[in-house]
């Protein structure tokens, strides 16, 4: 008589690998996206740059406040639109950087103090966390 020799992998075990296959999808899908968005929205983030050190300048030269927008000043015209930036508005000194729905719309808003030298951030991409520092 010869052993029954077993050959190949049972169906119970081909189940549990899915099962676990499973378990780590369901873990790691959501951890990427937010990965990706959260590097898709520092292209948001980094197009302000320009556009805080302009506003700086004008607060330190003693231009108004008030009459800080997006083209006088020295304060760059707005921007086209990219693929994740939406639009960086200026008004009134505060910078809105607004992404696309690549990145759920996310706002990025910069105010800066009264000489430019310390800046608050605020918008919708705190909640998302998408913009903490």
């Amino acid at each position: 008589m010869h052993p029954n020799k077993h050959h190949g992998f049972s169906l119970i075990e081909l189940m549990i690998v899915l099962a676990i296959i499973g378990i780590l999808a369901i873990i790691a899908i959501p951890s990427y996206q937010t990965y990706t968005k959260r590097a898709r929205f520092s292209e948001v983030i980094s197009a302000t740059d320009t556009f805080k050190t302009s506003v700086a300048l004008a607060l330190q030269e003693g231009d108004p406040l008030s009459e800080l927008t997006n083209g006088v000043y020295g304060i760059p015209p707005e921007p086209n639109s990219t693929k994740n930036l939406s639009s960086v508005k200026v008004e009134n000194g505060i910078i809105t950087a607004t992404g696309t729905d690549l990145v759920d719309n996310n706002t990025y808003i910069l105010t800066p103090d009264s000489d430019g030298t310390t800046w608050t951030v605020s918008g919708t991409c705190l909640a998302s966390g998408l913009c903490n520092d």
